[in-house]
C-alpha cells in the first residue's frame, strides 16, 4: 500500500501569489511574477524550487482540450471489486488503459471510482466491455456519462 507524507509547509503571501499566477497560466514568466510581487526574479525562482521540493507544486501538466483531440465523452465509473485486497492488482491493470485518466479508492458503494475519456459512446462501451470489465476481481460497474463540465479549477491556496 501507499505511504502518505505529512506536509508541514507554511505558505506566505508571496507563495500564494506565485501559486495563483501559475494556476491561472502555467506559462506565466518568472519575471512577470517578480514584478507583481516586487522582488527579484531569482527570489521567485528560488521560491518555485522550494514549492516543488515540498511537493506543493507537482509535475506540471499542460491542460489539453480533449474535445479538440476527438474525445467527446466523459464518463465516471463506479467499480465493485470482489474483494478490497484486489485493489492494487486492479489499479495496476487500469494503468494500462489509456482512457482512464483518474482513479480513486473510495468509501461508500464503490471500491474504485474512475474517470474516463472516450471518443464517443461506442468507444466507451468498448472500453467498458473489453478492457475494464475483463480485469480480474471486478464484479460489476456502474457508469455515469457527463453531459457538460460546468466547473474546472484548482483550489486556491
Amino acid at each position: 500500500m501507499r505511504e502518505f507524507k505529512k506536509y508541514s509547509f507554511e505558505l506566505d503571501g508571496i507563495d500564494k501569489i506565485i501559486l495563483n499566477s501559475l494556476m491561472s497560466n502555467a506559462k506565466t514568466s518568472i519575471s512577470k511574477i517578480a514584478k507583481e510581487v516586487g522582488v527579484s526574479s531569482t527570489a521567485i525562482h528560488q521560491r518555485i524550487k522550494k514549492l516543488e521540493a515540498s511537493e506543493i507544486i507537482k509535475n506540471p501538466v499542460t491542460p489539453l482540450n480533449y474535445k479538440a483531440l476527438g474525445y467527446k465523452t466523459i464518463a465516471y465509473v463506479g467499480i465493485y471489486l470482489e474483494k478490497s485486497v484486489k485493489y492494487q492488482e486492479s489499479i495496476n491493470e487500469m494503468l494500462k488503459i489509456n482512457e482512464i485518466i483518474e482513479a480513486h479508492f473510495t468509501t461508500g458503494n464503490y471500491t474504485v471510482f474512475i474517470k474516463l475519456l472516450c471518443k464517443d459512446n461506442d468507444h466507451l462501451m468498448d472500453v467498458l466491455r473489453n478492457k475494464i470489465q475483463k480485469i480480474n476481481g471486478i464484479v460489476r460497474t456502474e457508469t455515469i456519462i457527463s453531459l457538460e463540465q460546468s466547473i474546472s479549477r484548482q483550489i486556491k491556496p
